[in-house]
């Protein structure tokens, strides 16, 4: 007999782990988080959240705690690229290219009609521990760190877990019907056999936490600085800078740089030379810094060969790892977590069969590797952006300021120079500009009910998002309204509950619906814009791709599942069916 069953076992106290707590008690699974540390991250680690996590967080709750506590878009709405921040010579505290970036600045426009809530800033030393108290508060007892997992086995009907708590030593049992590895691929992925597959132990990334006054240097809009200078040869090679709060712009009071080093370079072990280096790269020899930790990571572009083992599901760094460029690591383990938790709570509650469960490697493996890709690419893209200025690999100091030189001459040539830089560098919206990347994408395989359309044409620079209710996609965002009151299509499903979107002709589909409802178990909300709910801005009218007799059903998580675009002579049958094979049944 266990010491304690519960239906959900999360293995991984970090940003995931954290998030699949709470999202499992919004939506009524009991479980237990188990993680092996006594507190949350201290490393800056990952900071922008983008707009598609945003909107889950305001799902479950959460998004108005981040907006109160992150960094306000006017702080974070630029990137750019500059020799040094300070320094009085005809080289320092030169800037070669300033891009709009994340949603904000220029962008922050477009990102919000395409979405009710926009990105956000907040890194993740100081977010894990907001979620952390929220999940603690929803799930009272039930997230337990300095607990580590010991073994792990499975069975026909559940896993069994051995758990130590390292305060007591004393070793506890927990049975589970289903584990969340979200233990960035330290245990579980192991003991299973998973194998990581792609390339590894490229460089040895250095960050360095540390407060510093440089608000009398610092931009007020900049979120990342790269500095390219003849020393440092290079955007990697000379470092980014990022401030890190609590107050945000150039009154900032820390900051984190991130360095490359190569992975056999004994200079990476040596944090005496940090302070100098820093001063060095700032060309603010005076400066007063107080380093909090200097920390190592291998840069790395690795995916699971498997989400699914049995009945454990890996999430987060377990079953993804790669540069952080494009700010795709932590933003995609959010995702998968939400992609994962509505399908237990379905399957736990017996509204779904377990091959619901199938679904999320299908979906969340495919968005991995696309996401593994991009993040590589536009990591060694900045290789690219040296070049552009017209650093060469090898070159020395004397040969690199020469260049310098030639870049910033008030000359014809210089002008040509700066203007090539431009253009390269814009290559590099991949990163900072990525919309149809972080909203825009899809499930091909799945819970879902695949209609034989193409999708919309995709941006291969990934910015431009063109919104579709194609099976698979996110639901596109439109304002309506009820009664006076305003609301997104994202807030018509709430937690668990499938909505089915129609038109004024579409009474044939909300009796089917009725029917589906009973017949599953499963909340199902039917929406009638035209009727009740109007389109105020005409936007639905716009996106929706279906008639006024047509039917969208759409997820727990806001994915569509199903679309019939106009009336049909057995609307029951067809919707029941929808729902099976979405369900699993």
């Amino acid at each position: 007999m266990a010491d304690l069953q519960v239906p959900v076992l999360i293995v991984g106290g970090g940003g995931c782990g954290l998030s699949a707590s709470l999202f499992l008690s919004n939506l009524g699974v009991d479980h237990l988080l188990v993680e092996r540390h006594t507190d949350t991250s201290h490393l800056p680690k990952a900071h922008y959240l983008n707009q598609r996590t945003m909107e889950v967080f305001r799902q479950h709750g959460l998004a108005e705690a981040i907006y109160a506590v992150g960094t306000p878009p006017e702080n974070f709405g630029k990137v750019r690229w500059r020799t040094s921040l300070g320094g009085d010579g005809p080289l320092d505290a030169r800037t070669f290219h300033t891009m709009d970036s994340f949603g904000a600045g220029e962008l922050y426009e477009r990102y919000a009609h395409d979405g009710p809530s926009p990105s956000s800033n907040y890194p993740q030393l100081r977010l894990e521990p907001l979620i952390r108290q929220h999940a603690e508060q929803r799930g009272p007892g039930r997230v337990r760190f300095n607990h580590e997992l010991v073994e792990l086995e499975q069975d026909a009907d559940g896993v069994t877990a051995t758990v130590r708590d390292r305060a007591s030593e004393a070793p506890f049992t927990v049975r589970a019907q289903y584990v969340i590895a979200a233990d960035g691929g330290k245990t579980i992925g192991e003991m299973l056999g998973v194998e990581m597959h792609g390339p590894t132990g490229l460089l040895d990334m250095v960050s360095t936490h540390f407060t510093a006054d440089l608000s009398a240097w610092a931009d007020d809009s900049c979120l990342i600085s790269w500095f390219v200078n003849p020393d440092g040869a290079g955007s990697w090679g000379s470092g980014a800078l990022v401030p890190m709060g609590p107050t945000w712009g150039a009154a900032s009071e820390e900051w984190v740089v991130h360095f490359t080093f190569g992975p056999d370079d004994p200079a990476r072990f040596d944090e005496h030379a940090i302070v100098p280096r820093l001063r060095e790269l700032f060309k603010l020899p005076e400066l007063d810094i107080t380093v909090h930790k200097v920390s190592h990571w291998i840069l790395e572009g690795v995916l699971a060969d498997r989400y699914q083992v049995g009945r454990v599901f890996l999430a987060g760094d377990s079953a993804h790892r790669h540069p952080p460029t494009t700010g795709l690591g932590l933003n995609t383990a959010i995702q998968d977590a939400h992609n994962l938790a509505w399908k237990l709570a379905a399957v736990v509650s017996g509204a779904a069969g377990p091959t619901l469960l199938d679904s999320y490697e299908s979906e969340r493996q495919a968005i991995g590797m696309r996401n593994v890709d991009w993040a590589m690419f536009t990591f060694l893209n900045h290789m690219l952006i040296d070049a552009g200025i017209g650093l060469m690999p090898g070159q020395s100091a004397e040969a690199n300021r020469a260049t310098f030189e030639a870049f910033f001459a008030d000359t014809p040539m210089g002008a040509t120079r700066r203007a090539r830089a431009d253009e390269v560098i814009r290559t590099q919206r991949t990163e900072f500009q990525a919309h149809d990347l972080e909203i825009g994408f899809r499930y091909e395989r799945g819970a879902l009910v695949p209609d034989g359309t193409e999708p919309p044409p995709s941006d291969p620079m990934g910015g431009v998002y063109h919104p579709t209710t194609r099976p698979g996609h996110r639901l596109p965002h439109a304002w309506l309204e009820q009664d006076g009151t305003r609301l997104s299509t994202h807030d018509l499903t709430e937690l668990s509950r499938f909505v089915l979107l129609t038109g004024p002709d579409g009474e044939a589909w909300a009796a089917a619906a009725a029917i589906a409802e009973e017949k599953f178990g499963v909340p199902v909300r039917v929406v009638c814009v035209g009727d009740g709910f109007t389109d105020p801005e005409g936007t639905w009218a716009r996106v929706r791709e279906v008639s006024d007799a047509g039917a969208i059903l759409v997820r727990p998580d806001n994915h569509v599942a199903f679309r019939a675009p106009a009336a049909v002579d057995n609307a029951t049958d067809v919707l029941v069916d929808a729902f099976s094979t979405v369900l699993g049944h």
